[in-house]
């Protein structure tokens, strides 16, 4: 069973936050085979019970100082090419010391031509002042599962000017160009083509270019003769095509609405009506927070601050994730730390009604018993990762439905400075705040619920053969059958499901009736009548409900006849 068998999901973006390589210990047991003894020994790379010791100091004069975070890495992102959907993206989190052998290992990963970008991101806050050169950028390295499939980003950076044209509806510009790759040509303009102003003569001849062959005249904001326009084009055959098409609009290469008119002036100018989709990223990224940033969004939600060195900013997070993720995709993070990641899913999500999921991975490496996170009770940190989004979750719902949070999506009903003051924006902010879903349910890895049986006969005795009555491990509950058995069908984690009783048993359904699992022992035959009328597209019992085979055999025609379409299973 491959060892990522429980993502069933297709990621389209997945953040990584590695631990940078910073020389201290090493927290992710991997095993490496190594081939010189002495050198091994000499180092302490190996403890006295012959296992890689990850604990040890990784100084910058060891042999394996890049090795390991190499090693480390290359696994997980292989990992990771194979869970992206193929128009998903990666981001990964750098900064000096590692990024050309990041670089390195993710061309020979995902393949050098799938770099989408290197970007720099211009941390915010105070800086090293000993340092000879003060360090303010990390790099984040974007790569494309299939470079092919990635459309361009539907986000404006944030520090474009509202008066910028990007941000304008209408677009104006000249499509005179003259140059090598524009050479001077004729086009006709036909009687009837638009112009800018309702009725006049223009004296061509103080018009430099385009140059017309006579005087325009204009009637009715219409052209009332036909004319030769002569110079060299920027946009020729959109301008030929807006003629042929009767002086209705065209569309350009960007999917936006295109018409052209003859101005006062008697230049042809190209009108864009922009789309509301705009992608305008810009490979450096400022005013999006810093570690001092993220330090402070963490104590509003109760002090976490302090329990974590370089956290990174929700509003960087945030911007990220927009790129490239759509209103109902999964943004996967295997090094969730703080769970901003997951933090920002849910800010966006409250911004623009989206419906986004995440899944954070972190292994539960424990906290030093004299830190400040073990002193306030979190053992690990997965604790505070938990804890950081129940309260970022409720405070995200409190602000939305008692503040008036910004929702773009609502607010482009209306433009009002006032708006934010009606019952309107107030109740579509309410009503946003209630079907906000801010839950998030935590899995544990483990080992296979089911025993394993490795006697040979010679082994055999009374007491193996009775201590393999049941084939399910002692200390296994419902939950843990119950999510065994959705991993065995490829049925998605995140799917609700209830329980209930029913004549003294517990019936499990999942997903209003996509499988139905009661793993009680002594099963009643009128229980299995009651579960098979329901009509589960799946339903699954453990061997010991049943008292003997006839049972068992009954289970299946029972089926057969309430619920043939059914698919039944006995582990």
């Amino acid at each position: 069973m491959c060892s990522y068998v429980w993502f069933f999901v297709s990621i389209v973006q997945i953040t990584v936050n590695p631990p940078y390589n910073t020389g201290h210990d090493f927290i992710y047991p991997d095993s490496f085979i190594m081939d010189n003894e002495d050198y091994n020994e000499g180092i302490g790379y190996f403890d006295e019970d012959g296992n890689v010791n990850f604990k040890r100091e990784n100084s910058a004069t060891t042999g394996r100082y890049h090795s390991d975070w190499c090693s480390m890495i290359y696994s997980r992102l292989m990992l990771a090419r194979n869970l992206l959907t193929e128009d998903g993206v990666i981001f990964i989190s750098i900064n000096d010391y590692e990024i050309e052998n990041l670089r390195n290992v993710c061309n020979e990963v995902f393949g050098r031509t799938n770099l989408i970008a290197n970007l720099c991101w211009r941390t915010d806050g105070n800086f090293d002042n000993q340092a000879r050169i003060k360090v303010c950028h990390e790099y984040i390295l974007v790569y494309a599962k299939n470079e092919n499939k990635v459309l361009h980003p539907p986000v404006i950076d944030p520090n474009i000017s509202d008066s910028s044209k990007l941000k304008k509806d209408i677009i104006r510009n000249t499509i005179v160009k003259n140059g090598p790759k524009n050479p001077i040509s004729d086009v006709i303009i036909p009687e009837g083509f638009p112009c800018d102003f309702e009725n006049g003569v223009i004296d061509v001849s103080s018009i430099n270019f385009p140059q017309y062959s006579t005087n325009i005249i204009c009637e009715n904001y219409k052209l009332k003769n036909s004319v030769i326009a002569t110079s060299g084009w920027a946009a020729k055959s959109q301008l030929l095509e807006f003629i042929s098409n009767g002086f209705n609009y065209v569309i350009d290469t960007k999917g936006q609405q295109s018409t052209f008119t003859i101005s006062k002036t008697g230049a042809i100018e190209c009108i864009k009506k922009r789309s509301d989709f705009q992608s305008h990223v810009i490979s450096v990224l400022t005013n999006l927070g810093g570690t001092q940033k993220a330090t402070a969004e963490l104590d509003e939600l109760g002090s976490f601050g302090k329990f974590f060195d370089y956290p990174k900013p929700v509003i960087l997070l945030k911007y990220l994730v927009s790129m490239f993720v759509s209103k109902n995709d999964v943004v996967l993070d295997f090094f969730s730390g703080s769970a901003t990641t997951a933090h920002a899913v849910m800010q966006l999500n409250a911004e623009d009604g989206g419906k986004r999921k995440y899944i954070m991975v972190q292994v539960p490496e424990k906290t030093s018993e004299d830190s400040e996170a073990y002193k306030a009770g979190y053992k690990n940190i997965c604790e505070i990762g938990k804890e950081r989004l129940r309260r970022a979750g409720a405070k995200i719902k409190a602000e939305l439905s008692e503040k008036g949070l910004l929702i773009r999506d609502l607010q482009t009903k209306n433009s009002s400075a006032h708006w934010t003051d009606t019952d309107e924006y107030k109740n579509g902010n309410r009503m946003i705040a209630d079907d906000l879903d801010i839950g998030f349910r935590v899995l544990k890895l483990d080992e296979t619920n089911m025993k394993d049986i490795y006697y040979t006969p010679a082994e055999t005795t009374q007491t193996t053969i009775a201590g393999v009555i049941s084939n399910i491990k002692n200390d296994r509950n419902d939950l843990d059958l119950l999510f065994g058995c959705l991993l065995d069908w490829g049925l998605p984690l995140s799917m609700p499901y209830s329980s209930e009783q029913i004549e003294g048993v517990t019936v499990h359904t999942y997903n209003d009736g996509d499988l139905i699992a009661c793993f009680d022992k002594n099963i009643s035959e009128s229980v299995i009548k009651t579960i098979a009328k329901r009509q589960p597209l799946r339903v699954v019992f453990r061997d010991d409900s049943f008292a003997d085979s006839p049972s068992k055999i009954n289970v299946s025609e029972i089926f057969k006849m309430l619920s043939p379409d059914t698919r039944v299973k006995v582990i």
